[in-house]
């Protein structure tokens, strides 16, 4: 038995792996493409809901990882004399 997605194609192996296994610019990537693919109106009413979840899943992952590096950078507060004093997290708000 092979595998194969309903239309009889070959399953995507990127869209085979799961959102968390993926760097933040690959999964921006998919969720581009979904969004294309779904403003076409091409898509069978069957796999449009099956890649509208996944690109819910993307979103969730990417919007995580962009928290994640909000966290990681920090606002350098320089001294009277010009170098750098301290540091804080950055806020972002």
């Amino acid at each position: 038995m092979t595998d194969q997605t309903p239309d009889g194609s070959a399953p995507d192996a990127a869209a085979a792996q799961t959102p968390d296994d993926l760097p933040f610019e690959r999964a921006m990537e998919q969720l581009e493409e979904i969004v294309r693919r779904l403003e076409r109106g091409d898509v069978p009413l069957d796999e449009s809901v099956a890649i509208y979840e996944r690109g819910e899943a993307l979103k969730r992952h990417c919007e995580t990882l962009l928290k994640r590096a909000e966290a990681r950078i920090q606002k350098i507060a320089i001294g009277p004399d010009g170098r750098a004093a301290s540091t804080a997290p950055l806020d972002v708000e």
